[in-house]
């Protein structure tokens, strides 16, 4: 019986080894290969993001990730010389590298991710027994914090997360490569052994119209003038007039990249680019889109005049200027220098409710720019035919409340004054540099919302607001601002809170000449300045004496006098 027992034994082992080799031997030949063949990705190289002049304000730099191969430190004795090695060279606590190598039973940990490049090459040259170094890299931020919200971050995976770096991921992050060798039975690459490789295809290049002086001089100024008036937060937003070009963005409040936690719960509200993002209803700036649109239609000029009674009903609510003086007989132009709501009332019935909607919308406002970064918002315009407008619509919205856009919108339908009457297409990526070749993007105009003529009117009366008035806070020594302030109550679920405001001021210069248009918004500013002409219009001035002189623009006196 013990014969025979081990006989059926001897038959089965025999059968079961006929079905492994000769009837499944294709298959697990496949699997043996498999096994001993195996594919380890390399990473491509992470493209750069450049500012207008070239200069790299996010790039890789190569880095080692080291790895302890915890099979290999079951051999206590080498692995105790291993740990003390590694962490000697690694600044680490021996006895916590012991530990953690010895952890778990088999395997790779990774001890520590993007290792110096020289201090790695230092640490694989002591070839530590079951420690092993694999290429990696760590995004370098060369400005810091410099328009963190738009040029983003890369997180652990290598892909962006937010801005530019998340936009335009799939440009930047290029294509893994594959590095193919035989493993041993613990699939650890076995040293020597014939293999191939892939070659990793590095990222593209992202060059931005973002020009980083330009940007510093934003951030700084913006977040002293959010400090001196205690705020919330703010933007300064620069453009080019005649090119939509946006040559800085900046918003606060914003995260420190040095100092990020991707863990924060308030991250989502520190890396939103406001510019973009953030509906506001943008008060008496729009004042101005009002009067180009009564001009353009032939129904007044700057001389214009109507009576300031100091308020004015519409149905049955009662609108008041901010100042509740009434002024008497003023023209167009002392209507936008005194910033009366009377006004714009008056204006937008003379124009009608289908021809204002239809200039604001030629205006770009309540339609995204396509300015090509993400989370930009659209606006809200309510007009006639949507169930909720009301005749008080109308008059509140010749004066900017009761609309909602963004900053970008805003600046983008100023422009259109400096630049004789077209809206340009605001962008921010001026050149990609990628496996296809270069693409480079041009000025889009995308259409003519006013006459020349009306522009020019237009600009000569914003010139008049800010020129005009004695001691305005806007003006720049030696150049000529044209522009407009605004003031506008923070909208809350209820209605208005009458305790909170948004001062803001958009405007260009020099007046003869424009060579960058901004917008300034400042939010709820505390203590007793809140407006437009207090808070926003001194934040102007400074960034745009700055500018200034920075792109070195001959003064306004020394181009009147040159032959």
């Amino acid at each position: 019986m013990l014969a025979g027992l081990v006989l059926l034994l001897i038959l089965g082992l025999v059968g079961r080894l006929a079905t492994i080799q000769l009837l499944d031997h294709d298959r697990y030949a496949e699997e043996a290969a498999r096994t001993h063949q195996g594919a380890r990705t390399v990473a491509a190289p992470r493209g750069v993001i450049l500012d207008a002049s070239g200069y790299p304000l996010a790039s890789s730099v190569d880095t080692w990730d080291v790895y302890i191969d915890t099979f290999l430190w079951r051999d206590r004795e080498r692995a105790v010389e291993s740990a003390f090695d590694l962490a000697g060279a690694l600044g680490l606590d021996v006895q916590t590298v012991l530990d953690l190598g010895t952890s778990q039973e088999e395997g790779d940990l990774l001890l520590v991710r993007q290792l110096d490049y020289h201090e790695g090459l230092t640490l694989d040259e002591q070839e530590l027994w079951g420690v092993r170094l694999l290429p990696s890299s760590r995004r370098v931020y060369a400005e810091s914090d410099l328009a963190g919200p738009l040029v983003g971050f890369v997180g652990r995976d290598g892909g962006g997360l937010w801005g530019i770096e998340a936009d335009y991921d799939h440009i930047l992050r290029g294509r893994d490569g594959l590095r193919i060798g035989e493993r041993d039975p613990l699939g650890r690459p076995i040293a020597f052994s014939p293999g191939s490789e892939q070659a990793p295809s590095p990222g593209g290049e992202v060059q931005l119209t973002i020009d980083r002086y330009i940007q510093a001089i934003a951030e700084r100024r913006l977040r002293a003038a959010v400090e001196e008036f205690d705020a919330t937060g703010g933007t300064v937003l620069v453009m080019d007039p005649n090119t939509g070009a946006i040559l800085a963005m900046a918003s606060l409040p914003a995260l420190s990249i040095s100092e990020i936690d991707l863990s924060d719960e308030l991250l989502p509200e520190l890396v939103r680019n406001r510019a973009v993002t953030d509906l506001y209803e943008p008060g008496s700036v729009l004042k101005t889109l009002t009067t180009a649109a009564a001009i353009d239609l032939g129904l007044i000029t700057p001389q214009t005049t109507y009576v300031d009674t100091g308020s004015v009903e519409v149905g049955s609510y009662v609108i008041r200027n901010w100042d509740f003086i009434a002024h008497g007989e003023v023209t167009m132009t002392e209507y936008l220098q005194l910033s009366l709501n009377t006004g714009a009332v008056w204006l937008s019935e003379q124009i009608g409710a289908e021809r204002f909607y239809e200039y604001m919308s030629a205006f770009g406002l309540g339609a995204p720019t396509h300015v090509g970064l993400s989370g930009e918002a659209e606006g809200l315009v309510r007009t006639p035919d949507d169930a909720d407008w009301y005749p008080v619509d109308l008059a509140t919205n010749a004066f900017g409340q009761g609309l909602a856009t963004t900053p970008l919108q805003v600046l983008t339908a100023i422009n259109s004054f400096a630049n004789g009457g077209w809206l340009m297409r605001p962008y921010i990526v001026s050149q990609i540099v990628g496996e296809e070749g270069v693409r480079t993007f041009d000025p889009v105009q995308i259409r003519q919302v006013v006459s020349p003529s009306t522009a020019l009117t237009i600009a000569r009366m914003m010139l008049d607001v800010v020129e005009g008035v004695p001691r305005h806070r806007a003006r720049v020594a030696g150049y000529r601002v044209a522009g407009k302030t605004g003031t506008t109550l923070v909208s809350i679920p209820t209605g208005y809170d009458i305790d909170a405001t948004i001062a803001s001021f958009a405007g260009f210069l020099p007046y003869e000449s424009p060579r960058i248009s901004i917008l300034v918004k400042i939010d709820q500013p505390g203590g007793d300045r809140n407006l437009g002409g207090e808070v926003a219009a001194p934040l102007f001035s400074q960034v745009a004496g700055d500018i200034m002189e920075y792109l070195n623009v001959p003064t306004t006196e020394r181009r009147v006098a040159a032959p």
